[in-house]
């Protein structure tokens, strides 16, 4: 705990985190916590699973005395990530009673009302947020610390006007923490707006390259569950994920799955956020091994034992492949990104396929023999021909080209 201690953390905090198993910082850890501690306005580039929720915090946990008041407020994409803060920061604050309330839609407006009013720090979700700011039952006129996590996801989400609007309810003294897995012109332009002198923060991306197996397998698009199954067949992996970009795709793989004997659960916007918090704890506890979502489950959350990762679909922007993959691959453990990809996914591919990571360790595999199984009908989607993905792009990167098989 030596290295926690010349941060400038507090006897009460290191006592927590020694209980908690901590040792070494991580490096934003090690990079944000002096500077949080000292008031300076951040912006943070760090990936999913770096430990920013401590480098963040430190400064609301330390500064911060009870007094039933809004005092800090932290912004989070979605409602897994705005509970998972707010349970990491109970957990971190534990010795300096400070109340911690979650607030996100789809869970009751009126006990949320009730919990604001004891608290000093909030962590939620812009939308709800919002509600809340409109009926007047949220007063942000006290606020000290204001945290944008994920910066990145919020803007890609839609979120940018509903940031902006709750930013300007927020007093202009206060200190201000972004960050984002990419520092884009929109997190530049957001944060050249709404701080004071940020300092810059950097830290290494989590992922392992070293222990990180990619591959793809290029199949005719009726044919992608069938390699699925395939493969999920032969897995030995304790917990899986396996990606969709849209929550009828989710559907269409998590029900299939189950109807073939492949016990799994799915999880997407569309649940309510009571059963996507039964499906996170089921997926954690190791009840089920196959998760199937949308990337409202890649961002953010702290999901440990993940081995392989399947991307049945490959994500629209780029960054959120780089999230999906970063749930492998952590804390020195082997992991592998299986891609399957057809004809629909060559363009969105290619985008992926620009990333360093990505391209030094991708591998094309061969298509293994597999049966053709029966599956529930799969809602039509958007088809990239042949001959658009030979006009964008014959090649990926100076690698062969794909072929249909």
């Amino acid at each position: 705990m030596e290295q926690f201690e010349k941060l400038g953390l507090s006897k009460d905090v290191l006592c927590v985190l020694k209980e908690a198993g901590f040792k070494t910082p991580s490096e934003i850890q090690e990079k944000t916590i002096p500077l949080a501690l000292s008031g300076k306005d951040i912006i943070g580039g760090s990936a999913t699973g770096s430990g920013k929720t401590l480098a963040f915090a430190s400064a609301i946990i330390e500064n911060l005395k009870p007094n039933k008041k809004v005092q800090a407020l932290i912004l989070t994409p979605t409602r897994e990530l705005a509970e998972q803060v707010s349970d990491s920061i109970t957990n971190f604050s534990r010795n300096k009673n400070l109340k911690i309330t979650a607030v996100y839609g789809g869970v009751n407006m009126e006990q949320q009302i009730r919990r604001i009013r004891y608290s000093d720090v909030i962590v939620g979700t812009p939308g709800r947020i919002l509600d809340h700011l409109k009926r007047r039952t949220l007063n942000l006129d006290y606020v000290k610390f204001l945290v944008l996590d994920e910066v990145d996801r919020m803007l890609d989400m839609g979120f940018s006007h509903d940031v902006e609007t709750i930013l300007h309810q927020c007093p202009r003294d206060r200190q201000t923490m972004m960050f984002s897995a990419t520092i884009s012109a929109d997190v530049e332009f957001l944060a050249k707006k709404h701080t004071k002198n940020p300092i810059k923060i950097s830290a290494e991306t989590y992922i392992d390259a070293s222990k990180l197996k990619q591959i793809y397998y290029d199949v005719q698009q009726n044919k992608k569950f069938s390699l699925l199954f395939h493969l999920l067949k032969k897995e030995s992996q304790e917990l899986i994920m396996v990606f969709c970009n849209t929550r009828r795709n989710v559907d269409f793989v998590f029900e299939n799955l189950n109807n073939k004997g492949i016990r799994a659960e799915a999880i997407h916007g569309g649940l309510s956020q009571n059963n996507r918090t039964r499906v996170l704890e089921e997926f954690k506890k190791k009840n089920v091994n196959v998760l199937v979502c949308t990337d409202v489950a890649g961002r953010g959350l702290d999901i440990k034992g993940v081995g392989n990762i399947y991307n049945y679909n490959i994500p629209k922007i780029s960054t959120d492949y780089i999230h999906r993959i970063g749930r492998t691959a952590r804390a020195g453990e082997n992991g592998k990104v299986v891609n399957i990809i057809s004809s629909e996914d060559y363009l969105f591919f290619r985008k992926v396929m620009e990333d360093e990571i990505v391209k030094e360790s991708m591998k094309a595999e061969e298509l293994p023999e597999f049966e053709i199984v029966n599956a529930r009908p799969q809602v039509r989607q958007r088809n990239f021909s042949r001959g658009n993905f030979r006009d964008n792009s014959r090649r990926f990167s100076g690698r062969r080209n794909f072929r249909r098989r």
